[in-house]
């Protein structure tokens, strides 16, 4: 078998794209959009008939149209895989809980109304505190959650503790901070500062029996994903999934629950000023965080102005 083939026996394999032809041509279980993504696949004159179909519904409220189009791509995508999309919050409610709250709501009902199994939906939230926490009330009313932009150790932690459904680790973007802080060109796969954060928090959470399943995303390379074959799930862009489908040779299991339930790992707990101070002492993790959301406001931006012209 293929290293794509492979890999699809030790962990479910997602496709990170909005780009509805390329997840039927790699048949993945699962998939992701965000407004980065939206924004190529809108770009696209296959998709246009969708940016219509929202226009019309919006009628001329722009938040609804944001809403009504990223809705639009799941409930395409979701005809052509066997499992669940995420689909984002608005990245400028970051910092708002009651806000994200009602944005993920409002995307359940309009998912809901076109006849869509709202089980097979995941509402993407950045990993702050303030969406932690949203994420948790989410949970109890029954909308599943997907954490993402996450950087740091105790940022995962935190969600397991809110009983979020997954979480998203970015792999790439971790690794891209190191490698231009430590001046260093390219890491071994085993020493890959972002397959290291992604394995600790795999490890914690099968230690200590958190429901919460662990996604890696944004790679880079194969050699990361393979740095993590056995992990919950893993979400590929496209280039990478047809590299792993042309590759030939072994892929062991590097993620291990059964081995991660035997290691000594303390429980941590968190609460808001811990969290805090936490991310502040960590760069990598408060800047990339910070890049990521002020980058899927600005692509959010684009995507608005694109469909205005």
């Amino acid at each position: 078998m293929n290293k794509l083939a492979q890999l699809r026996e030790l962990s479910t394999v997602v496709a990170d794209t909005g780009d509805i032809d390329a997840i039927g041509k790699y048949t993945p279980t699962d998939a992701t959009t965000n407004p980065s993504l939206l924004l190529k696949a809108a770009g696209k004159k296959a998709y246009r008939h969708l940016i219509d179909k929202a226009v019309r519904a919006a009628g001329g409220d722009s938040e609804l149209l944001m809403d009504m189009l990223a809705v639009n791509f799941g409930n395409e995508i979701l005809k052509i895989i066997p499992g669940r999309v995420s689909t984002e919050v608005d990245a400028r409610l970051s910092f708002d809980t009651g806000g994200t709250i009602a944005r993920a709501e409002r995307l359940i009902a309009l998912y809901d109304a076109i006849g869509v199994d709202t089980q097979r939906v995941l509402i993407k939230i950045a990993s702050t505190w303030e969406g932690i926490r949203a994420a948790e009330e989410l949970e109890k009313r029954d909308i599943h959650c997907n954490l993402t932009l996450m950087f740091s150790f105790e940022q995962a932690a935190a969600c397991a503790d809110a009983g979020v459904t997954l979480v998203s680790p970015f792999v790439g973007r971790t690794t891209d901070w190191h490698k231009q802080n430590d001046g260093v060109e390219e890491y071994a796969p085993e020493d890959d500062p972002g397959s290291q954060l992604v394995t600790r928090i795999y490890n914690y959470y099968k230690k200590h029996g958190f429901d919460t399943v662990v996604m890696g995303a944004s790679f880079r390379n194969t050699g990361q994903i393979l740095q993590l074959a056995g992990c919950d799930l893993l979400t590929i862009a496209p280039a990478l999934m047809e590299e792993l489908m042309l590759a030939d040779g072994e892929v062991p299991r590097l993620l291990d629950a059964q081995k991660a339930r035997a290691m000594d790992l303390e429980r941590v707990d968190l609460d808001a000023s811990r969290f805090r101070w936490a991310l502040n002492d960590n760069p990598m993790a408060s800047e990339k965080l910070a890049e990521g959301i002020r980058r899927f406001a600005a692509d959010a931006d684009k995507l608005q102005a694109m469909i205005a012209a």
